[in-house]
């Protein structure tokens, strides 16, 4: 591979995986320099997954996609495609596993009678507003369910087109069941197009939070993830862009680099900072507690040390300034009701 990387793409290569039984190739002329996005059918058939990681603040996720095609060179998910027989690298961003059922699955879990509410995350893995969304409109599906159903729901997205959504987001939030953040890491576009090539641009971002708060949905901005030694000192300004937009509370958390993730990052680091590589990479360190990426739960999200101090006090100083929370609103769960079920007996009448 020469100096130019993969046209589009935030990974340049594809680097061994932790499964190495599972591989799947590419086409032949697919690389080093261009490689298509390729959709596969997820045929899973259970669409909410729960968890209980304390450091999430939600108790379960709806994912409609599986791997990014944004391409962020820092995403944590990336070694979540190891176990598809994909790569972390470049794969995460090109090969999307698509779960075209994932409404009907929806619809039919909430419409059990064991079915209890909780607030769920869309999406916890990957980006439900990635670009293949303007298509094949997955997550709008759910959503529409959703409304239907009067259920919780809190959206994060890099993608302007959560905007399309908006009446259905509106819906929502006039039962204070919706909230959204728009992730936003930072204010220069050049270092987007590089960091997060097919998200959209931080002035489309910045006009999503604009959309949203002229609706009436509760919106924020994850100034996440902070990157020390890249994007750290961006981050007064990255709150005040988000608070002249209308966001109302904003969050965020340290990188951390886990498996593969940190071969993709370093081989970034070395395209396109790589004077500034080893500084970059010793400061998640010290975040991360001498690794980069801390194991334990409480710790790996904010960071432990010195730098992640600096990094919190700099957070908490910046939203206090703009008048913004460091929380969202609750989203409630008292307007629920079962969604319409298509099978039922009252659609004959």
């Amino acid at each position: 591979m020469d100096g130019s990387g993969i046209r589009g793409r935030g990974a340049g290569f594809n680097p061994d995986q932790r499964f190495a039984e599972l591989h799947v190739d590419y086409d032949p002329g697919e690389s080093p320099q261009k490689v298509a996005t390729k959709l596969f059918r997820d045929h899973s058939s259970s669409i909410i997954s729960k968890h209980s990681s304390p450091d999430l603040p939600f108790e379960a996720s709806l994912n409609p996609y599986r791997g990014c095609e944004h391409g962020c060179a820092y995403c944590y998910a990336r070694p979540t495609h190891e176990y598809l027989g994909f790569s972390a690298g470049v794969d995460f961003e090109s090969r999307i596993m698509v779960k075209d059922d994932a409404p009907a699955l929806l619809r039919a879990a909430l419409l059990k009678p064991s079915y209890k509410p909780v607030c769920l995350s869309l999406s916890g893995v990957t980006d439900p507003y990635q670009p293949i969304e303007k298509k094949l409109r997955i997550t709008r599906g759910c959503l529409e369910v959703l409304a239907e159903a009067r259920h919780p729901v809190v959206l994060i997205t890099k993608n302007h087109l959560i905007t399309r959504d908006v009446d259905l987001l509106a819906e929502l939030a006039r039962h204070h069941a919706t909230a959204a953040y728009i992730s936003i890491t930072t204010l220069d576009p050049a270092l987007a197009s590089k960091l997060e090539p097919r998200a959209s641009s931080p002035k489309m971002r910045l006009e999503a939070i604009r959309v949203l708060n002229d609706a009436g949905v509760p919106v924020g901005v994850s100034t996440a993830p902070i990157i020390p030694g890249l994007n750290d000192s961006e981050i007064p300004a990255l709150i005040d862009a988000a608070r002249a937009a209308g966001a109302q509370f904003a969050g965020y958390t340290v990188v951390r680099l886990p498996f593969a993730v940190k071969d993709v990052f370093r081989e970034w680091l070395d395209l396109h900072f790589p004077g500034m590589r080893d500084k970059i990479l010793s400061r998640i360190e010290e975040t991360q507690g001498k690794t980069l990426s801390h194991g334990e739960f409480g710790k790996r999200l904010k960071g432990v040390g010195v730098w992640s101090d600096q990094i919190a006090a700099l957070f908490r100083v910046s939203i206090q300034r703009a008048g913004m929370l460091h929380r969202r609103p609750q989203v409630s769960a008292e307007a629920f009701r079962r969604p319409r079920d298509p099978g039922g007996q009252l659609e004959l009448f």
